[in-house]
């Protein structure tokens, strides 16, 4: 990579964002991938790598890639960090950064979809209406006006390519 395309307040931002406060205690031990689980089964996911790219400016390789997805949330991690970086918190700062940059993974994408055009993420069966109404409980009907207009509102049709779209 170019050190031109380099961002050295890349580091800064992250720390400004909720959950990126610490990223930059970081002294790169690598405890963090000892214990891991999506390390196990994943390579491209490296906590001390994310975070030592971050630290180095690398904002688009960063951002635009999949790997800050990952990210389990299990706090493993976080439990062993001699340094209190809460990794799991970091990943989620640097999400956030992402999406308001516009990139966001695309099962994320996919989620904001299925809700927008669903108004769920599961689909309810006329078994699941026969199921509701013996147990008393109102149908679910197919219509998802009020979810459609809060994705109009949000801009959420935009990024989901949700039914309902001006």
């Amino acid at each position: 990579m170019a050190i031109s395309k380099l961002d050295p307040k890349f580091k800064d931002e992250v720390t400004k964002v909720p959950g990126g406060q610490n990223v930059k205690r970081c002294f790169q031990c690598g405890t963090c991938n000892v214990g891991c689980p999506v390390r196990e089964i994943e390579e491209k996911y490296n906590p001390r790598k994310i975070i030592r790219m971050t630290v180095l400016g690398m904002r688009e390789r960063v951002l635009s890639s999949d790997f800050i997805w990952l990210c389990s949330a299990c706090y493993t991690c976080q439990e062993r960090c001699p340094q209190d970086v809460r990794i799991p918190e970091v990943m989620n700062a640097l999400k956030n950064l992402a999406v308001k940059e516009g990139y966001i993974h695309s099962s994320f994408a996919k989620r904001a979809e299925l809700i927008g055009t669903q108004g769920r993420l599961f689909p309810i069966s006329k078994f699941d209406n026969t199921k509701r109404k013996e147990l008393g409980l109102p149908q679910i009907t197919p219509e998802n006006k009020e979810v459609q207009e809060l994705f109009r509102i949000t801009g959420l049709n935009k990024l989901s390519n949700a039914e309902g779209e001006e």
